[in-house]
């Protein structure tokens, strides 16, 4: 039964597997909303969150937002790239006809 299961159905379902792991990595990495109501300290803020502190009331650090904004968009994107062909492959796959 798991010898079927590793060799049959795994296959199959990796692309699936691959597009889904992007796309909830991505979901819970830009979890802003989450983040600002759990967290109790600025020591435990994510990088999404811990953006927003970087601006002031009366004044904002935008080259310090931009660069954070570039630091934080980095691991889903990396992790898109790394994962393209299964992530392309899982979202057309019953996209064939005949």
């Amino acid at each position: 039964m798991a010898e079927s299961f590793c060799y049959i159905v795994l296959p199959l379902m990796r692309p699936a597997i691959a597009a889904l792991s992007v796309l909830v990595f991505t979901f819970i990495w830009n979890d802003y909303f989450w983040a600002t109501v759990l967290v109790q300290g600025q020591h435990a803020m994510p990088v999404t969150a811990g953006l927003y502190s970087l601006n002031g009331q009366w004044i904002a650090a935008w080259h310090l937002v931009s660069a954070g904004s570039i630091v934080a968009a980095m691991p889903p994107v990396l992790m898109f790239f790394l994962m393209q062909k299964h992530f392309i492959a899982g979202l057309t796959l019953g996209a064939t006809k005949g």
